[in-house]
């Protein structure tokens, strides 16, 4: 049987159980989702994810997260946040932020990355689940802060895949960067829409 997500390199930060994992598999397998391609054996990193379309996509991307056993710490509007859900988040590594006094979440993440032995930092560039012209440049400013390269990880729903792309430096030229990242990620389709 086809494995339904990849091996995870020596150097990667981990989490859960093999039960955990299992169910996890069990789920993706179901639905028919996957994740393909390669992890880099690199401890620190910022991850991005795109195309962001549909609340659907963290169900997706936390049951491969959960089927890899990746540890992994993503930030989240802190609406999200209230109740069960909240727990939930919390529990899978999530750290609620205020979307209207964003200002130091570089600083906080930048010190993590300091502070830790390994850490994954995955967060969605375009902000939002609608189409966008311009992505938010914080994953960028994290990476150059906390001297840490940047993995592209893409949804594309017509496979029902996620896909591992390429671990990218970050230069001195955002511009440049941007561009090529999204060229990257213009062939890929989220639920409702790909990248501009």
């Amino acid at each position: 049987m086809t494995p339904v997500v990849p091996e995870l390199p020596p150097a990667v930060p981990r989490t859960g159980h093999a039960f955990s994992r299992w169910i996890a598999r069990c789920f993706l397998r179901l639905f028919g989702w996957k994740a393909v391609g390669q992890f880099p054996d690199v401890g620190k990193l910022v991850l991005i994810v795109a195309p962001h379309s549909s609340w659907w996509d963290g169900v997706w991307g936390m049951a491969v997260k959960l089927a890899l056993g990746l540890r992994v710490l993503v930030i989240g509007k802190q609406e999200l946040f209230h109740g069960p859900l909240g727990w939930l988040l919390r529990r899978f590594g999530a750290i609620p932020v205020d979307r209207t006094k964003a200002h130091g979440v570089v600083e906080m993440v930048a010190r993590r990355f300091q502070q830790a032995d390994s850490l994954w930092f995955a967060v969605a560039p375009e902000g939002t689940r609608k189409r966008v012209e311009h992505w938010k440049r914080g994953f960028w400013h994290i990476a150059r802060a906390a001297d840490v390269p940047v993995l592209c990880v893409y949804f594309h729903y017509p496979e029902r895949t996620i896909g591992i792309g390429p671990l990218l430096r970050m230069g001195e030229d955002i511009e440049a960067d941007m561009a090529r990242i999204r060229a990257f990620y213009r062939p890929w389709m989220g639920k409702y829409h790909g990248t501009i």
